[in-house]
C-alpha cells in the first residue's frame, strides 16, 4: 500500500519577535524548574539520592528565606533614611555643597521622591546623604 506524500507546510514567522524575559537571577521558580527537569531526566537505572534532593530543596527553602529578609532590611534602611530626614527639620544642618565646600542653614523641608531623600536648606535641596552634621537652632540672645 503506497503512502501519499505529505504536503509541504508554510511558516509564516510572527511580524514582532517575542521580547526577551530572561531572568537574570537565580530564584524559586528556577531553581524549582532546574530540580523537577533533572527529576525527569534522570536515568532510572540509578536515580537520584534522596539525600541530594533533600539538600537541594533545603537550598531552595533558605535561598527563599535569605531573598526575603534582603527585602526586609532593604526597607527598614529606607524607613530609617525617612525617619533621619525628618528628624532634620527645624535644626541648624550642616552639609558639603555641590562644589565640595561646607556649608550650613536651617532645614525646613524634606522630599521623599527620589531614591535618596532630599532635605531644603536655605532654600536649596539637599540629598540627605550629604548632610555631614547637625545642631540645635540657638534662639538669638538679646543684650
Amino acid at each position: 500500500m503506497p503512502i501519499d506524500p505529505v504536503a509541504s507546510a508554510t511558516f509564516a514567522p510572527s511580524v514582532t519577535p517575542p521580547a526577551d524575559t530572561r531572568k537574570q537571577a537565580m530564584d524559586s521558580e528556577v531553581f524549582m524548574s532546574l530540580l523537577v527537569s533533572q527529576l525527569r531526566n534522570q536515568d532510572p537505572s540509578a536515580p537520584m539520592d534522596t539525600n541530594q534532593m533533600i539538600g537541594q530543596t533545603t537550598q531552595l527553602a533558605m535561598m527563599e528565606k535569605i531573598t526575603q529578609m534582603t527585602g526586609l532590611s532593604e526597607e527598614n534602611f529606607h524607613l530609617q533614611m525617612r525617619s533621619s530626614a525628618a528628624a532634620l527639620i527645624g535644626n541648624e544642618v550642616s552639609y558639603t555643597d555641590l562644589d565640595g565646600a561646607a556649608a550650613h542653614g536651617l532645614a525646613t523641608a524634606v522630599s521623599y521622591s527620589g531614591p535618596v531623600p532630599t532635605v531644603t536648606i536655605g532654600g536649596k535641596s539637599i540629598a540627605l546623604d550629604l548632610v555631614s552634621g547637625i545642631g540645635a537652632l540657638t534662639p538669638p540672645t538679646t543684650p
